[in-house]
């Protein structure tokens, strides 16, 4: 029996807010289960362990944040525009409460060494969709240089969410300037 939606909502929620504030191995699954008010059947009838949940709240964070990207890309009106786009997300994102938290994938990679296959499988997700995107956005720029300008952006990306981390007060003006003299 899957769990009704609500109440996955709340386990999300719950998940969310607990692992990328306080970290994944300082949260025990019982702080989840109080802080979402369900019984722990509850939980493992929709997660079967504790790196199920975590995947399962980066698997709904990444919807977020591409949709996020996605109305940052239609409000780019040129070519450069919606390269530098994904900055823009950025500083859209980290104004949500969930984005306050960010970045829960750097934060993930971070506290395992030797992440189970559907953990892993969620963080390469996101660098896949990272990497992708960056790449379709710059080829009307660099054409066939694109999947390198990719690599470039995707690490100026990468320092500006580890820069987050450090300084919670961090927007993304200095990895923009870095990404503007990228550009042709």
């Amino acid at each position: 029996m899957a769990m009704r939606p609500g109440t996955e909502q709340r386990v999300l929620d719950a998940a969310e807010e607990l692992f990328f504030t306080r970290g994944i191995a300082a949260t025990p699954i019982d702080a989840v289960l109080e802080r979402a008010r369900v019984s722990s059947a509850t939980l493992y009838r929709g997660y079967p362990s504790k790196e199920a949940l975590v995947a399962a709240a980066l698997d709904r964070r990444h919807e977020d944040w591409v949709a996020t990207w996605d109305r940052a890309l239609e409000r780019a009106t040129d070519d450069r525009g919606r390269v530098l786009a994904v900055f823009d997300a950025l500083d859209q994102y980290r104004s949500t409460p969930a984005g306050s938290r960010w970045c829960a994938f750097l934060g993930t990679a971070a506290e395992y060494v030797d992440a189970p296959k559907d953990l892993r499988a969620v963080l390469q997700r996101e660098t896949d969709t990272l990497r992708r995107r960056l790449t379709e956005t710059a080829r009307p720029l660099v054409g066939d240089r694109a999947p390198a300008l990719a690599e470039q952006l995707l690490l100026v990306v990468s320092g500006s969410l580890a820069m987050r981390l450090r300084d919670p007060a961090a927007d993304s003006t200095s990895a923009r300037a870095v990404a503007t003299a990228l550009l042709p």
